[in-house]
């Protein structure tokens, strides 16, 4: 699968704005230059899909592992709970790899088997 630079920014914004509305925040500002704002106390979305700054807390406190298979290179996977992501599919594995973090804590939120708040996620909506 090869989408554009634009393509690829924008499925990630949609990620993290589906999470942030899956944690409880309804109001997201719709701006893809600063990448989206929560509009209580003007707080910037989490770059969850984009910077391991905000993806690893994701990841360390809700105990998501992360397996590899088919080894380095464009065509090897990470496997992440029950979502699999090909490397192919993003820019670096990096990349892959956040990405998959978030698709697997949506599935999970949809699906009820995270009930709880995402700690360190100040929710703004009340």
């Amino acid at each position: 699968m090869h989408i554009s630079d634009q393509e690829y920014f924008r499925s990630c914004i949609a990620r993290e704005r589906h999470l942030a509305q899956l944690l409880g925040h309804q109001h997201i500002e719709e701006c893809y230059e600063s990448a989206g704002t929560l509009w209580a106390g003007n707080q910037a979305l989490p770059k969850w899909t984009r910077d391991w700054r905000a993806c690893g807390p994701l990841m360390t406190e809700n105990g998501i592992g992360v397996s590899y298979d088919h080894g380095p290179g464009p065509d090897g996977v990470a496997r992440i709970g029950s979502t699999t992501v090909h490397f192919a599919d993003h820019p670096t594995r990096d990349r892959a790899v956040m990405y998959g973090i978030v698709k697997e804590l949506i599935f999970l939120l949809e699906h009820g088997k995270l009930a709880r708040p995402l700690p360190g996620f100040v929710d703004v909506a009340t």
